[in-house]
């Protein structure tokens, strides 16, 4: 139990500290940005394949693939299912547009906030599916790929808003809850995937779909978006090894 509660502010608490980064560093150049969030999406595909998807495989042996190719395509359906019911992030932010109004409505700033938790509830939902697992070195691993690419995620939200007119106590409030809700998700991944073992391969492989998804809707497009494509490449392959690497000394 006082893994998941590690695991809960750990990844809540890496949100909270890029945010603080991010107002440190309000105007990063879209190069860099591109290249920051092309290495968290390879710290977080390597999570999702090593951390989740795999164990959730070799848990059924071939008879029982099936549950882990399920449990992705459900994990990715559900995810595309809360995209429609929000915009995307990138039409909401401005992200990636050269000039930002100041005139952005209570609305849209409340769909901005909505399409934050949406995106990452499901990564809580992962770190707590892998601590609920009983596997440690797994659970650090998930725990610490989502943690390392919420800090750069924390970041690139907090221009966006205090470019928007936000002031930067309501900012920081917003980007407070975005980690808390990674808080919410953790303990219920944990307590779903310990309450029956019988669901725990569907429950990884799930929570390693939703991450997929998000990889390659969300994140992948945004670092290609700017002119930067192969330093965004590069910086995932590397985020990617740095998971790996890990992993090997964890495990």
């Amino acid at each position: 139990m006082q893994l998941v509660f590690i695991t809960a502010l750990g990844v809540g608490g890496a949100t909270i500290f890029g945010a603080l980064l991010g107002f440190a560093f309000k105007n990063i150049p879209h190069k860099w940005n591109d290249g920051v969030l092309g290495f968290a999406a390879g710290i977080m595909l390597a999570a999702a394949v090593i951390g989740l998807i795999l164990p959730s495989a070799e848990s059924v042996g071939r008879e029982g693939i099936w549950i882990t190719a399920i449990g992705i395509l459900c994990g990715a359906f559900f995810l595309n299912f809360a995209d429609r019911m929000t915009p995307h992030l990138h039409h909401l932010t401005g992200v990636g547009e050269e000039a930002h109004k100041n005139n952005r409505s209570i609305n849209k700033v409340m769909l901005f906030v909505l399409a934050i938790l949406i995106h990452n509830f499901p990564e809580g939902l992962a770190a707590g599916v892998g601590v609920g697992a009983g596997d440690s070195g797994n659970a650090v691993l998930i725990a610490a790929g989502i943690a390392l690419q919420n800090i750069p995620e924390g970041m690139v939200i907090i221009a966006p808003m205090l470019l928007s007119g936000i002031s930067k106590k309501r900012t920081f409030a917003i980007a407070s809850l975005t980690g808390a809700v990674e808080v919410a998700g953790t303990f219920i991944g944990f307590f779903a995937a310990s309450i029956s073992a019988a669901i725990l391969p569907f429950a990884l492989a799930f929570a390693g779909g939703t991450m997929l998804y998000v990889i390659s809707d969300e994140m992948i497009p945004e670092t290609h978006s700017h002119g930067y494509e192969r330093m965004a490449t590069y910086s995932l392959m590397i985020g990617f090894i740095v998971m790996v690497v890990m992993d090997a000394f964890i495990a």
